[in-house]
């Protein structure tokens, strides 16, 4: 067999030399017709040619790795070159590496156990309720619903709710829309100042969980709800002061 021949039957499969026999080139596989004459042979080129044009063919081609599959073949190579990259550079190697990583995400780790949540600053511009007027009790008995089924953000939303909304109903706050937790704890304290600490953390309470992006805790809760049970009891010193001035003037006209 002539060297071309045995060529292209090593590089071609069998229905690729079947294409080319059945194309007439079957001089390209036939020995030497006799000792004196030299066999056919099919250019280089053509030859090239016609195993391109087979082997573009679909049938050769259903078993190839899907697009996403050379990609992510490509990702893990990429990252093993990386990783075999930092390994060498690192003191130890491979295992120093993979300390160095431990603690870094130890470290991680304990700051994000430490600080939680990054903290926002709350939006002075929300409200602390909705368009949807409701009653101290209602507020007392979604806070209590929430409580019960250990959602304690949306338990401390409605206890705080619950707080400056009978504050509003006992005249100790005016009903003015879209008033802020914090706005509500500052004009409360003034009628209130035994309790004015208590509600300015209640605020911040009620505003790093509704804007802050923190989670509340079952102890954040019962704190505010103890402090909305305090205030049910506290008398305001504004009420307490006017009947304190009330007899001093009547005494001072008398006089």
């Amino acid at each position: 067999m002539s060297p071309a021949g045995e060529l292209l039957t090593t590089a071609l499969p069998g229905a690729a030399i079947r294409t080319l026999l059945r194309a007439g080139d079957t001089s390209v596989l036939s020995p030497a017709r006799s000792a004196d004459e030299p066999p056919l042979t099919i250019p280089r080129d053509p030859a090239r040619e016609a195993a391109r044009r087979e082997l573009s063919k679909r049938m050769y081609h259903e078993d190839d790795p899907s697009l996403f599959q050379r990609a992510l073949d490509a990702f893990w190579d990429w990252l093993d070159k990386l990783f075999n990259a930092a390994s060498t550079a690192t003191p130890g190697g491979t295992l120093g590496l993979v300390v160095i990583i431990l603690a870094v995400l130890a470290v991680l780790g304990a700051l994000w156990w430490r600080l939680g949540t990054p903290r926002r600053q709350p939006t002075s511009s929300a409200a602390l309720f909705d368009d949807r007027p409701r009653s101290a009790a209602d507020h007392r008995a979604a806070a209590e619903a929430h409580a019960a089924q250990s959602h304690w953000n949306q338990a401390v939303q409605e206890r705080m709710r619950a707080l400056v909304r009978a504050l509003e109903e006992r005249a100790l706050l005016d009903a003015r829309p879209g008033r802020t937790a914090d706005e509500a704890a500052a004009e409360a304290g003034r009628a209130l100042p035994a309790h004015t600490d208590r509600l300015r953390t209640a605020a911040r309470d009620f505003d790093d969980v509704t804007y802050g992006g923190r989670s509340a805790t079952e102890q954040s809760y019962h704190r505010i709800a103890e402090l909305d049970r305090d205030l049910e009891r506290t008398k305001p010193q504004l009420a307490a002061s006017s009947a304190n001035t009330a007899p001093n003037t009547r005494q001072g006209a008398a006089e």
